[in-house]
């Protein structure tokens, strides 16, 4: 999933270097994933109104579905 997510936000943002997902661990059976960008890159990682923040959120947790894994993605400032 980490691989997945990181492919997913180096293709969005300008600075793929500065691209970080970590992995928060499992709680109560919900793996969590937190990304972290830029913060010039942000924005085309939330989009406007979320949308593709939603988007990449649901890519994951479908490709979770496929290795029955429940996965959250959190989108933070810093790591």
């Amino acid at each position: 999933m980490q691989e997945l997510l990181t492919f997913l936000a180096k293709s969005l943002v300008e600075n793929p270097d500065e691209v970080k997902v970590v992995d928060a661990g499992t709680e109560d059976g919900v793996l969590t994933l937190k990304l972290s960008v830029a913060p010039n890159d942000m924005g085309k990682v939330i989009g406007k109104q979320g949308r593709i923040a939603k988007a990449i959120r649901t890519v994951i947790k479908a490709a979770a579905v496929k290795e029955n894994l429940k996965v959250n993605v959190e989108i933070v400032d810093a790591l």
